[in-house]
């Protein structure tokens, strides 16, 4: 008889998300198990849980999905789960916590429509947070100098470092702004401009479209208003706006929940499947790739 596809969502937060399990279920999962407060200690149980179960020719039919708001602790737990697999007695992990991969791979795909990665420049507003970290990561793997702009030059530096222990050969820059005034020097020269700060953080004032120069494409990724690049609509899908194409957070999040749910059907293809920030963008720009 053929196992039910089960999913383990394992999320790090007091409350596992709802919109993770809904993406789920809509991704044709047959049953969810959802488990909050995942942390070091009580993972591994739930990985040995999963992988000794069923038998190895039924392990495509059990899954696990990483999420949660702390990006770096679902990581963690991403390689720790990896590390606690035994030969054949593994299965398909996921790790996206609070959507960060799958939107980032979403954007920088989006903007790959309108410019090559290689030696095309990024510059990243919130570019220390998890959105922002990971659309850097991304960029700067196929070959763009990627500034990563921050209220912190602290943080914009940890962002850097721990960019580059995973992309060695990334060119990463910091950019410390206060004021919105800040922006025109953050961004002048640049090809692209990314806004991934925090739910409401608005970065521009209203004119900043007419007096960026250079910028090919701007991406603002805050869904909760104000929007984060006055002037971009959030359902902007390569709008032309000023002569630049602007993409606002509804306008990438279809390609995002397109990512979001095809990586976990793929979950179920094999045990043997592993997504991550990497893994995930391939997938989309396969997605894209193949029109799907």
């Amino acid at each position: 008889m053929t196992k039910r596809k089960v999913l383990l969502q394992l999320d790090v937060d007091q409350l596992a998300s709802s919109f993770d399990a809904l993406v789920a279920i809509d991704s044709g999962v047959e049953n969810l198990l959802q488990y909050s407060g995942v942390n070091r200690e009580n993972l591994i149980p739930l990985v040995h849980g999963a992988i000794f179960t069923r038998g190895p020719a039924d392990l495509r039919n059990t899954a696990i999905f990483l999420g949660g708001s702390e990006a770096a602790t679902a990581d963690a737990l991403y390689r720790i789960a990896l590390k606690n697999f035994f030969g054949p007695l593994r299965v398909s992990v996921m790790c996206d916590p609070n959507g960060a991969n799958t939107t980032a791979a979403a954007a920088v795909l989006n903007i790959e429509k309108h410019l090559a990665l290689e030696n095309s420049s990024f510059s990243i507003l919130g570019g220390t947070g998890p959105v922002g970290s990971r659309v850097a990561r991304i960029a700067a793997a196929h070959g763009a100098l990627v500034r990563i702009c921050s209220r912190s030059e602290e943080r914009a530096e940890a962002t850097i470092e721990a960019i580059k222990q995973l992309v060695p050969q990334a060119r990463l820059e910091p950019f410390v702004f206060m004021t919105e005034s800040d922006i025109s020097r953050a961004t002048g020269g640049f090809d692209v401009l990314v806004a991934a700060g925090a739910a409401g953080a608005s970065f521009t004032l209203p004119d900043w479209l007419d007096h960026v120069p250079g910028i090919k494409v701007a991406v603002d990724l805050n869904a909760v208003p104000p929007t984060g690049l006055l002037g971009i609509a959030p359902r902007d899908a390569g709008e032309l706006r000023s002569g630049i194409h602007c993409y606002g957070a509804l306008g990438v999040g279809n390609l995002k929940m397109k990512i979001h749910k095809g990586c976990l059907k793929q979950l179920f293809e094999s045990n043997d499947r592993c997504f991550n920030t990497t893994e995930i963008f391939k997938y989309g720009r396969f997605l894209v790739n193949s029109g799907s």
